[in-house]
């Protein structure tokens, strides 16, 4: 239990209670009639200013943040207003009637109050701020500039009747130099009413100094009397917006011992208890002891504190420890896993504007960061002004979609904003929030990187993604976007693009890469494409996200050395020799034969047959040509909604743009040429089933090609008909042979439904598995509104 100043306390709750005793005591009241044109826009405020009246309360805090601020200002100048000990705070309590629906909320502060010159200019006159008359009185006094004043427009104080039909406003000045007797006076208004009235406080001096507030609430604002409906209110909007206590009423049900109460009558009046009764009574307090005794329930009520955690980002980032930043974040963003991690950090706008503020990357993404691809709206982008919050929607200067993920709390010394202070007007520094955001982000990304491998490991399991889609779609960031991607390869886990162009060999003038999303590393390690390149020792880039094709082709070099998909045409090693382009001219001659055979065989599965430079073992294999498609863009480009038109000619002729390359060195290869040969050498003598069986192994190998390099077979069922007649073959099995294809028929129609349909009336979210059905399992679920809080049901 958190205890306020006794004194204060004690007089806040007897003032409340004399004051509702002697409201009706006869005073000299004075009634004051609002002018036309003024009473129309206080109708105006009230009714259409705020878009929620929730803000009610932050509006009343910031006034009396802004009363105590300034009698703490004055204070340094004349002593005899504060002595400096007293407490400094601010209270709130709601109390139901007994009687009856409806209630009140008492709020009260012990600032520099008002006296009745005061009340009626302040508050009964619309859009009169007293904040802004003492800063303008205060000019050029260096106090101020360390000042927390909020108050501007002298409008926060007319919400009141956005949820009270009557306010009722007593104020006590402290003791001055040019007032050294001051009198409580009292505000009296209602919402329907043309007029205020101004009379001294029946209870007398109740307040010691200080500004007392009491709403009586509409019929349907009864919500705000529960008192976890305030402390919310509280947190959400001004939890960090004072650095005066803020201690709200909060009561519970506790279950205490039952007190004979005679016993305690007979204690305090003193009466003398003989020796037997006195041995009596001993007897029977053992016995009580033993036994267990009787409770009741009782209310208990005590002052909890509401704002006891600074704002942390106004600290030197020095002085706070991890575990402060830590349960900042779950605390705000109601995250109940840690930050990866955070940055804390301060700075001007080129607009001017002076700001703090903290970064925080949380441990995961939601499963709406991909499953929502066009909704790019930040809402954990916490702005504040003078520690009040603001908004989280920045509008049209939100966050990019690769950015709508980050958690971050600004709060800026000032903005200029809109009369109601719930929307922030157009500025130079709205604009530029963005981009501060976003550099100080990828500074984050980049000084773990640097400095902490491992943790930056981790953050790439969860973020990987997120950092190749902000390097296709940041082209203001991109390069430093790029960096920050790592990648496996075929030597090793981690790479980076600027680490794979410091272990490139001589001569290479590419950056190889293999792309095949969906696939494993493992079997992008064993491709056909990169089985030379690995057994030279060339590195290659291994891709098998969907996203990776794309940054590339977004990207398209780094830093000069252009990318090259190893499953296209272009492969370029740089080191090949006058020799070795002799041989392969040689080869391709010797060749000649087989080459013009299988690219009447392929048909339009190829553009064009030729010797490989890039195989190893592998017989053949289809690569894409230079301005083809290769399988993984042909994957890319049928999960979308063009790639999924099937008449798209240009589509068409881009995926017809491959090319079969022979290995040369394959026995294989080397024995279909062989056949080929001496079919062409029989010319009409040839032997007709050997040909169809050497068409046969052609198509097989063209198929088995096309499925090796991650290409679809136009006839799957063809193919595998023809590889179970190759079986056939090779276990001396007739190909004719028959199967024995009978099955048992259906059963005959039958229209009328079932009647042995078992129906479950229980409409279930889910089952549980029958482990879980034990009763050592429980299964409670919660209700949470829209910023992840608990809601709280009084009535349970």
């Amino acid at each position: 239990m958190r205890l306020l100043h006794p004194l204060i306390l004690s007089l806040t709750a007897i003032s409340s209670c004399v004051f509702a005793q002697d409201a009706g005591t006869n005073a000299h009241k004075v009634k004051h009639d609002y002018q036309s044109d003024v009473a129309r826009l206080r109708k105006i405020v009230i009714n259409s200013l705020y878009s929620n009246r929730d803000v009610f309360l932050r509006e009343l805090i910031s006034n009396a943040n802004d009363a105590l601020e300034k009698l703490r200002l004055t204070a340094l100048t004349e002593k005899s207003m504060w002595d400096g000990v007293s407490p400094l705070n601010l209270t709130i309590k709601a109390e139901k009637n007994l009687d009856g629906p409806g209630g009140r909320i008492i709020i009260t502060d012990t600032g520099i109050g008002m006296n009745a010159a005061e009340l009626t200019t302040n508050l009964g006159t619309l859009a009169k701020s007293g904040t802004s008359d003492f800063l303008a009185g205060a000019d050029g006094d260096d106090a101020t500039g360390t000042s927390n004043l909020i108050g501007a427009f002298g409008l926060g104080f007319y919400s009141s009747f956005l949820v009270a039909d009557k306010v009722v406003v007593a104020s006590l000045p402290p003791p001055s130099s040019k007032n050294p007797n001051p009198a409580q006076n009292v505000f009296s208004s209602s919402a329907d009413e043309g007029s205020f009235e101004i009379y001294p406080d029946p209870r007398g001096n109740t307040l010691g100094h200080g500004t007392e507030i009491t709403l009586y609430l509409k019929s349907d604002a009864s919500h705000y009397l529960v008192t976890s409906n305030l402390m919310k209110l509280v947190n959400q909007h001004s939890g960090f917006s004072t650095a005066f206590p803020i201690y709200i009423w909060y009561e519970v049900e506790e279950e205490v011992p039952e007190v004979d109460e005679q016993v305690i009558l007979d204690e305090q009046e003193g009466k003398p208890i003989d020796a037997d009764e006195d041995e009596a009574m001993v007897e029977e307090e053992k016995e009580k002891e033993s036994a267990s005794p009787k409770m009741k329930k009782v209310t208990v009520g005590h002052w909890e504190h509401l704002n006891s955690q600074p704002p942390l980002w106004m600290r030197d980032p020095k002085t706070v420890t991890d575990e402060e930043y830590e349960l900042l974040y779950q605390g705000t963003f109601k995250d109940f896993q840690k930050p990866l991690a955070w940055h804390h950090f301060h700075g001007d706008s080129e607009s001017g504007v002076s700001f703090r503020a903290l970064i925080y990357i949380p441990s995961r993404l939601t499963e709406e960061f991909f499953n929502k691809p066009l909704d790019n709206s930040a809402k954990d982008v916490r702005l504040l002004v003078k520690h009040v919050f603001i908004t989280s929607d920045l509008g049209e200067y939100g966050l990019p979609k690769w950015a709508s993920w980050v958690k971050v709390i600004i709060d800026a010394d000032d903005l200029p904003l809109n009369v109601s202070r719930e929307t922030l007007q157009s500025s130079a520094f709205l604009k530029q929030i963005k981009q501060i955001i976003l550099r100080r982000l990828i500074q984050l990304f980049s000084k773990i990187a640097e400095e902490d491998q491992e943790k930056y490991a981790e953050i790439t399991k969860t973020y990987g993604q997120v950092l190749k889609l902000a390097a296709s779609e940041d082209s203001k960031n991109r390069d430093k976007l790029a960096a920050l991607v790592r990648f496996n390869t075929n030597q090793r886990d981690i790479a980076s693009f600027d680490s794979y162009l410091e272990n490139r060999k001589q001569g290479q003038k590419q950056i190889f890469y293999l792309a095949d999303m969906g696939k494993s590393i493992e079997h992008l390690s064993q491709s056909v494409f990169v089985e030379k390149l690995h057994a030279r020792g060339y590195e290659v880039l291994l891709l098998n996200e969907p996203l990776d094709e794309i940054m590339l082709q977004s990207i398209r070099n780094w830093k000069g050395v252009p990318f090259q998909d190893v499953a296209k045409a272009g492969l370029d090693f740089g080191d090949d020799t006058p020799e070795e382009k002799d041989a392969l001219a040689e080869l391709t001659e010797k060749y000649a034969p087989l080459l013009e055979w299988l690219k009447i065989e392929a048909g339009d599965n190829v553009k064009n047959v030729i010797v490989s430079s890039r195989l190893v073992t592998s017989p053949c294999a289809i690569v894409a040509d230079s301005m083809g498609f290769t399988a993984n863009v042909q994957k890319l480009m049928s999960a979308t909604s063009r790639g999924a038109q099937k008449n798209d000619a240009m589509q068409d002729y881009m995926k017809k743009q491959k090319v079969l390359e022979i290995n040369p060195r394959s026995p294989l290869i080397e024995g279909l040429l062989e056949h080929v040969e001496q079919l062409i050498a029989e010319g009409d003598a040839k032997d007709l089933d050997t040909e169809a069986q050497l068409k046969e192994v052609a198509s097989i190998l063209i198929d088995g090609a096309l499925v090796r390099s991650g290409f679809e077979v136009a006839d799957s069922n063809m193919f595998l008909t023809r590889v179970d007649r190759v079986l056939r073959r090779s276990l001396g099995v007739s190909e004719t042979a028959p199967t024995d294809n009978t099955v048992k028929p259906a059963p005959p129609v039958d229209p009328e439904l079932p009647s042995d349909i078992p129906v479950d009336d229980e409409k279930q979210f889910f089952n549980l598995p029958d482990e879980m059905k034990s009763n050592q399992f429980e299964l409670e679920m919660e209700e949470i509104d829209e910023e992840g809080n608990v809601v709280v049901h009084d009535e349970l």
